[in-house]
Order: structure tokens, then C-alpha cells, then sequence
């Protein structure tokens, strides 16, 4: 095996050694010990290069039997959820939408080295679009946002859920089994949710929280806030510097970001095409 080459500056490989327990000597064990641990579960097909699997041993601090049962979930998912993790061609066009509406924005700057996503929970039409699309639409950008960004895989996402506009539509299309997939699929991925801050918040949104801290666990359930306020509130979480315009920021507009996304998710079709062969059987 091929020693992994480190990317990260002397803060990042410190907090590595002393939060995430990621030494060189325990990362080329870990990776060892993981890649037998697949060989000898091949009906998982599990992708086993150190690029691969060092986020999910990142994601839990190097503890084995964790990484090993998040792993088994992970690519479980993905055989259970076909309308999630089949076809993730950029190409099709109902994906190319809900890009060009901005489902799912992943901001350019980090904070704090963690990525901040702004996903706008109203910004399709439940009447045109299907949720379990929405969900594929921002799994695909949130793969090709995470995949070679070390920073992201150490220090985790903030997911600032943006619930202005909000119908009884979009309600509706949010079912127990829709909000149970989707959060296993925030739980079983490799790179750890730190804050899950839902701002403009209607007054009955404890009724649909209720639904999704009831699939949590108790970890993922604290780091759930409510904002009533919008742009006010989200200034307190993210520093205007990073947001788009469009919340009040000093960084390129939401239309800018939402070419970007979209053009490196055009770049990665023989990477998503490639990526199709991993699941359990």
C-alpha cells in the first residue's frame, strides 16, 4: 500500500493527533486493518483505496468497530436507495435543475475549516419536483464538495437549513420513510455534521423537528437549532464575508456559486459513473 500523502498544514495534522487520534502510524494500521476487513466482506464492495476510506476513520476518531459499522451502513444505503444512487448522471435533466434552483449550495470559503452548505429547503416546486430528486441533487454536490477536501473530512459541515417559503407542499413531501433515509444518510456519511441550524423557521416547525430528532442520535440531536429570523440569524452562525449577496454577505452571488457546483459536477460524470460500482449486493 502506497503511503498516504498528508495535504494538511501543522494545525490541522495537530488536531488530527489529539481529537481524531490520526498519527502516521495509526493511519496506515487503520488503513491496513480496514482494507482485509473488505476483502473478506466483498458482498459490500467497499472502495478501498486511502482516499476512500480515511474519511469514515476521520469521521470516527479511528475507533475500528465504529468505522467498520458506519462503512457497512453507508454502502448498504446506497443499494437500498436506488432512487438516490443510481443514474447520478450530472447530465439528466431534472438534476441540472434543482442545481440551477439552488437546492443545495455549498458555500467557496470555509469557516473555521468546516464547510458551511445553505440548503433551501423551498426552492423547488413539490408540484415538478420529486423530494427523493432533491435529496439526489444534494448528495451528488455534497460528494463532489467533500471528496478531496481534507479540511472538510477533519473538521466536519455546518448545514444551514434555509426554510423561507415553505408550503404545505413541501410539507407533505417530507414522510416519515423520506425524513428516516435522510437522516441515515447524514449519519453514515463520512464527513461528521457539527451544527444543523434551521433559520426562518415557521412557528410549526417542532412539529416536523419532532420527526427527524426522533431518527437521531442523541449526539446529532443536540447540535440541532432553531432560528425564527432570517438573514439576522444567520449572521450570528456564518461571518457575512463567506455568505452569498443574497443573505447579506460580501462574497459572489448565489447565482455565481450555483455555476460553480454546477460546472464541477459537469467535470466529475466519469467520476459519479465510476463511483455507481460501489454498493452491497
Amino acid at each position: 500500500m502506497q503511503p498516504y500523502a498528508f495535504t494538511l498544514d501543522a494545525a490541522a495534522r495537530t488536531f488530527c493527533a489529539t481529537v481524531l487520534h490520526e498519527t502516521d502510524e495509526s493511519r496506515a494500521a487503520a488503513l491496513h486493518s480496514l482494507q482485509e476487513w473488505a476483502a473478506a466482506n466483498p458482498r459490500l464492495h467497499v472502495k478501498c483505496d486511502a482516499r476512500s476510506l480515511l474519511p469514515f476513520l476521520r469521521a470516527c476518531k479511528f475507533d475500528l468497530d465504529r468505522t467498520k459499522a458506519k462503512l457497512t451502513d453507508y454502502y448498504t444505503l446506497r443499494r437500498d436507495a436506488p432512487e438516490w444512487y443510481r443514474d447520478r448522471d450530472p447530465a439528466l435533466p431534472q438534476i441540472r435543475e434543482l442545481v440551477r434552483l439552488g437546492v443545495f449550495v455549498p458555500l467557496r470559503k470555509h469557516f473555521d475549516n468546516q464547510l458551511v452548505v445553505i440548503i433551501r429547503t423551498a426552492a423547488h416546486d413539490p408540484n415538478v419536483h420529486k423530494q427523493d430528486d432533491v435529496f439526489k441533487a444534494g448528495n451528488m454536490i455534497l460528494d463532489v464538495a467533500t471528496k478531496d477536501d481534507e479540511r472538510v473530512q477533519i473538521y466536519g459541515i455546518v448545514a444551514v437549513f434555509d426554510m423561507s417559503g415553505i408550503t404545505l407542499g413541501h410539507a407533505k413531501q417530507m414522510t416519515p420513510a423520506v425524513i428516516k433515509k435522510a437522516v441515515r444518510s447524514w449519519q453514515n456519511y463520512h464527513c461528521r455534521p457539527k451544527r444543523l441550524e434551521f433559520i426562518n423557521a415557521p412557528m410549526y416547525i417542532n412539529v416536523v423537528l419532532s420527526i427527524f430528532k426522533s431518527f437521531m442520535t442523541d449526539k446529532l440531536r443536540s447540535r440541532v437549532q432553531v432560528h425564527y429570523s432570517g438573514v439576522q440569524a444567520l449572521h450570528k452562525i456564518v461571518p457575512k464575508d463567506i455568505l452569498p449577496k443574497e443573505y447579506g454577505g460580501e462574497d459572489q452571488s448565489l447565482e455565481e456559486m450555483i455555476q460553480y457546483w454546477q460546472q464541477r459536477l459537469d467535470e466529475s460524470k466519469d467520476w459519479f459513473a465510476e463511483d455507481a460500482k460501489f454498493k452491497a449486493e
